[in-house]
């Protein structure tokens, strides 16, 4: 069995088996993120970065693969959202209603967001992606179930996708439905204002250039880091196998059994 996660003294198979369905403490312990591991360091200094030797391991174990869907199916539940297939199409769920409108409220969730997508990129599930992107602009944009989010959507969200056409198709549907029209800004914040300095901060109703951002996340290169500070990684062990993912960057015990839930 794995050792809990610290600070919070939490094993992940109890979050895997009891916290489906359990909002409150989704909503207000936050280790638990470190479910979805980084090549980035975090807030939390007892995690380790991803690397792509673990990354490696990771896509080549069925059973890690697994339970890290397990984690993100509860996640897109506290989400109000469900998987619909093994393509990772997505679609609301029963419960979307309510959920809904907490996440419009909760904008802390949005970091989670990220970092999920992110995560989903790093572990080999990249082409998940793309649907729950879009799901959340049509909430946020045509629906307006989520108007809170839209920003987020826009500068955050579409920018983990990796494929540069995926994220143009994005944009393009996302510039249809944006209002009023006149404010739809290209690229995420930290682009703009590269392609702005040194001039003038643009206006409200300004349009950024088009071409802000970097080649190197232009060409959607999975090397590309991004600057997001949220949690950083965690061990994804496989209690009882013969195996298990050190993704924590802590030795693990002699029967590979995971001893190195510390962060």
């Amino acid at each position: 069995m794995c050792a809990p996660m610290f600070p919070s003294g939490i094993y992940v198979e109890e979050i895997l088996t009891k916290w489906r369905g359990d909002y409150d403490q989704l909503e207000h312990n936050h280790t638990y993120i470190q479910l979805f591991p980084l090549r980035e360091q975090g807030l939390n200094f007892f995690a380790q970065e991803l690397t792509q030797d673990e990354i490696k391991e990771f896509q080549s174990t069925r059973e890690a693969k697994r339970r890290f869907l397990m984690a993100y199916t509860i996640m897109l539940d506290f989400f109000g959202i469900k998987l619909v297939d093994k393509s990772g199409n997505v679609a609301r769920a029963a419960n979307w209603q309510d959920r809904f409108r907490h996440l419009n409220e909760s904008q802390h969730n949005y970091l989670r967001i990220t970092r999920i997508l992110k995560s989903l990129g790093e572990l080999g599930f990249e082409a998940f992606k793309p649907a729950l992107v879009r799901l959340l602009l049509e909430e946020s944009l045509v629906e307006g179930t989520l108007p809170n989010m839209r920003h987020s959507a826009l500068e955050y969200f579409v920018y983990t996708l990796r494929d540069r056409a995926q994220r143009r198709a994005l944009l393009r549907f996302a510039r249809r439905h944006y209002h009023p029209p006149d404010n739809f800004l290209w690229g995420p914040p930290g682009r703009r204002r590269a392609a702005q300095a040194p001039g003038p901060a643009l206006s409200a109703g300004a349009a950024a250039p088009s071409r802000a951002r970097s080649p190197r996340e232009g060409r959607g290169d999975p090397k590309a880091k991004s600057s997001s500070s949220d949690h950083s990684s965690m061990c994804y062990a496989l209690p009882g196998s013969t195996k298990s993912i050190n993704v924590c960057g802590f030795p693990h015990s002699v029967i590979f059994t995971c001893t190195c839930c510390l962060g």
